[in-house]
């Protein structure tokens, strides 16, 4: 599980990309999202400060900075890859 801040977490498995929310394609991305029913917003309020897409399709906002969001990924990715090897087979 990815937490995206403010005790919300996503399945990191299902994360397609994690952008920045400052460009028009993403402004539109998010303005799509939300009239077809797939947006959750995550932001508690708050700035978005990243877009998680995922594999289903739903764009999901986040306050956290997509570069943390991008470096707790990485870590998420890591530690699972980590539990994979140490499987006895």
């Amino acid at each position: 599980m990815l937490n995206i801040g403010f005790g919300n977490r996503v399945a990191a498995h299902r994360v397609v990309a994690i952008v920045t929310p400052n460009t028009s394609p993403m402004k539109r991305l998010k303005d799509e999202a939300k009239k077809a029913g797939r947006l959750v917003d995550a932001t508690c309020g708050r700035k978005t400060r990243a877009i998680l897409v995922m594999d289903s399709n739903h764009v999901i906002l986040s306050a956290i900075q997509a570069d943390t969001l991008a470096q707790r990924y990485a870590a998420v990715k890591e530690k699972k890859e980590e539990g994979t090897h140490n499987e006895p087979e």
